[in-house]
């Protein structure tokens, strides 16, 4: 009964293994030349949005202390 059982367990994960096998090959692929190049024009294009790069006005930052700090 346990070798039964042992071998509906290496059907089972044989089958999951093929499944995953097969979602793979199915997925699109490219270069990573090309991937690296639409993501270098992808940061040059959104850039001047990127608030790392290009700071957050004065105004708009929430964050910013509204009164300077007393005990200094």
């Amino acid at each position: 009964m346990s070798s039964k059982h042992h071998s509906s367990n290496n059907i089972a994960h044989a089958r999951r293994m093929v499944h995953q096998l097969r979602k793979e090959a199915g997925v699109e692929r490219i270069k990573v030349s090309k991937a690296s190049a639409d993501l270098m024009n992808y940061c040059h294009e959104h850039a001047k949005f990127d608030p790392l790069l290009v700071g957050i006005p004065a105004s708009d930052n929430p964050f910013k202390d509204k009164k300077p700090c007393t005990i200094l």
